[in-house]
Formats: C-alpha cells, structure tokens, sequence
C-alpha cells in the first residue's frame, strides 16, 4: 500500500468516526417509540416507563411506550422486528425474550438476525410461596412432601413458557421431585389457588406477591436469587435454603433492531446507565424488589445469550414446547 493510499484510508476512517460521532450526538431528533409487548401495570411495564421517562428529561424528546400485548410477548417483539433500524423504534421485553427463544422455533421473528441487544434495565427474584393451609414450613418440608406423594403436589404458573413455568421446572429438577404444573392465564390467578388451598406452591415476583406474604395468606419458603430480597429479607435463597447453586431471576431489557448505527445503540445504553444512577429511579426500583443491572451492549448479548442457552436446557429436560 502506498503512502497515498494509507492517507487516504486513513481519511476515509476518520471520516467514518466523525459521521458516527455526529449521529450519536443528533440522536434523538424526533420521538422515540417503545413498545412493551406486556399489559399496562405489570413489572416490565412499570420499568419501561421509569426508564424512558428519564430518558424523554435528557433527550428533550418525546419517548412513547406503546403496550402490545399477545402470545407471550412475541406480537409486540414482531412489530419492532419489521421496524427501520434508525432508533425510533426499540422493545423492552422480560426474561420471556430468551424463554421464548429457547422454546419456540416458530416465533415470527429470528433473534438471531433481526434484533441488536442493546441494555439490560432491571432484574428481580421469584418468590417461592405456599398457602398457610398446606402446612408447609419451609423448603425441605416441601420437598418431602413431594418425594412422599409423587405427581400429587401441584404448583401453578402464568402459564406455558411463563417465567414462573421455567423457575417452577428449574426447580423441580434441581430438587429431584415429580409435581404437577398447572397453566394460568396469569400469575394472580396461581396466587389465588396458592391460597385456596387447591395448589401446594407457586413462584411470582416478590412484588405480586408480596402483600398477600404480609397479610398472612401466602408463607413465602425462598426466594429464587442469590441474595436475600430488601422487600422480604426473612426468606432466605433457595440456593441457601437446600438446593446449592439455584439461582433464577426475573428481568427485563432493551432491544432495537438489527442494523441499527451502533453509535445509536452505545448513545442509549450509556444514557440508560446515567438513568440508573439516579436516586429516584433507584428508590422506584426498590419499591418494585427490582435492582438495577449495568452492563455494556457486549455484555448484555453475552447475558442474553447464557439466558437463552440456560432456557433451553431447562426446556429440554422438562420437555417444554410451545402451544
């Protein structure tokens, strides 16, 4: 290569640089939209709107988070999927992005292609809980309950594929024990039977469970983090509680497009972890049983690609498909 040639590559690069550097500066120049392929009012909907909330003060731009619920949160995923890769259009989605990758070869999008993982926003523990009317004290009691009566002790979830269903099975294996899953259409419809006496357990999130914990009508036995849960520090970790190394969370993300200027992507994810700096953003998320996660885009893909391998596992052995 010639000296001119060099100097010319040289430019072409810096050209490149600046061009990048200027569009991560301009962005955003117009609203952004934000669909969340859940109902309003839920835990990732909440999220989504603490975080774009902040973003819309920062930007001086609109950010407008559009609900898209529907099977398991693969509608909403589709719409963003088929969008221009510009940055006006981005999912917050659940750890349901990666179950839903693992179980499900039919989704009506390929995550591999048609997405770029661009931060995490927030993560929180199950809580294993059972009715005071079982009896059951603590995890080792519910164990023996299950090895005594196999196939009769029945446990409930938000349905196939649900968060609840994955950590439900996790622990069934890791436990060694045969129960009975029992779909939903949601997880307050499990809590209920959990309750009633007509399930022996369920898992959900600390925070939908949580006030029925505090007023006597479900016991919680564990939660399903490694570390103890602010919202309910009496209930020790499943991995501490008999079962050592069993660890499943809750948690939610951000993702655009494929194809979008990664001077885009890194512009939101550095401007996501400010957000997450700040101390009422944190003060919200506790109140939720939620905490923050900070990762790079690299590290979050890293993340997302160990969920989605780790789903699979559990689908595979529990014989997981979807409906």
């Amino acid at each position: 290569m010639t000296l001119e040639s060099k100097r010319l590559l040289w430019g072409a690069l810096a050209a490149l640089c600046l061009s990048a550097s200027a569009l991560a500066q301009s962005y955003p120049s117009k609203a952004v939209r934000v669909i969340v392929p859940f109902s309003p009012g839920g835990v990732t909907d909440i999220i989504a709107r603490t975080a774009t909330a902040k973003l819309a003060e920062m930007w001086g731009q609109a950010v407008v988070v559009e609900n898209r619920p529907g099977a398991g949160g693969s509608i909403g995923a589709a719409v963003v999927a088929k969008a221009p890769a510009d940055g006006y259009m981005l999912l917050v989605h659940s750890s349901g992005y990666a179950i839903n990758a693992a179980m499900n070869p039919n989704l009506p999008y390929d995550y591999r292609k048609d997405f770029v993982d661009v931060a995490p926003l927030g993560s929180q523990p199950m809580v294993l809980v059972v009715g005071p009317s079982s009896g059951i004290k603590s995890l080792s009691d519910l164990i023996a309950a299950a090895k005594a009566r196999p196939g009769q002790v029945a446990y409930g979830s938000a349905g196939i594929g649900s968060g609840a269903h994955f950590n439900g099975e996790k622990f069934r294996i890791a436990a060694g024990v045969d129960v009975l899953h029992v779909p939903y259409k949601g997880g307050a419809d499990a809590i209920n039977d959990t309750m009633a006496g007509r399930l022996t357990f369920t898992f959900n999130t600390v925070t939908l469970a949580l006030p029925f914990i505090r007023d006597g009508r479900l016991v919680p036995l564990g939660v399903s983090s490694k570390a103890r849960s602010a919202l309910l520090p009496t209930a020790p970790p499943i991995a501490e509680a008999g079962i050592p190394g069993f660890e499943f969370t809750f948690w939610n993300g951000l993702w655009a497009p494929a194809g979008t200027p990664p001077a885009v992507v890194e512009r939101l994810n550095k401007d996501l972890m400010r957000v997450f700096e700040m101390p009422d953003v944190l003060e919200r998320f506790a109140r939720l049983g939620a905490e923050t996660m900070r990762m790079t885009p690299a590290e979050f893909a890293g993340f997302v690609k160990s969920e989605i391998e780790d789903s699979a596992r559990i689908a595979q052995a529990a014989g997981i498909r979807a409906q």
